[in-house]
This record gives C-alpha cells, sequence and structure tokens, in this order.
C-alpha cells in the first residue's frame, strides 16, 4: 500500500473523523473505501452507453399502436383506482 498525504477542509477532517469512529474503522480506511467506490462508479460511467446509444437500440421497440393514446388510457384506470 502507498501512503499519501492529503490535505482537506477542517469541516471535511471533522466529519471523517466521527464518521470513522461511528462505523469502527479508522478515517485512513474510511476514505479508502471512499476512493475505491468513486472509482467503481467512474468507471461504470464510462462504460455505460449514451443517451443517443440507448435511444437508438430502443427504437421501435413499442408495437402497440399510438404511444399517446395508451399512455392517457393506462392515465385513466390509474384514476378510475384512486376514486
Amino acid at each position: 500500500m502507498i501512503r499519501t498525504l492529503i490535505s482537506l477542509e477542517e469541516e471535511d477532517k471533522r466529519w471523517l473523523d466521527r464518521k470513522a469512529k461511528e462505523d469502527g474503522m479508522t478515517m485512513a480506511q474510511l476514505v479508502r473505501i471512499a476512493v475505491s467506490r468513486y472509482r467503481e462508479q467512474c468507471e461504470r460511467e464510462a462504460t455505460a452507453p449514451s443517451l443517443e446509444e440507448l435511444l437508438r437500440r430502443t427504437s421501435g421497440l413499442w408495437k402497440g399502436g399510438d404511444g399517446l393514446e395508451a399512455q392517457v388510457r393506462l392515465r385513466d384506470e390509474w384514476e378510475g383506482e384512486d376514486r
């Protein structure tokens, strides 16, 4: 493991110390977990398809006729349940 020196805002340092104590771990352990989770999130986002790609993949999936008409019909059913 490599040691790294970082500078933190006072409020963040106090929060980390308090959270580490609450969770029964060292501040270093808490920071390692946070960095690992952040790295995983960034890697997922980097490999996630773009909005344009998702739209291309799903274009034409609805085969039930007029989509707006279907939405209105469903919403009318939902409103009928509340009455």
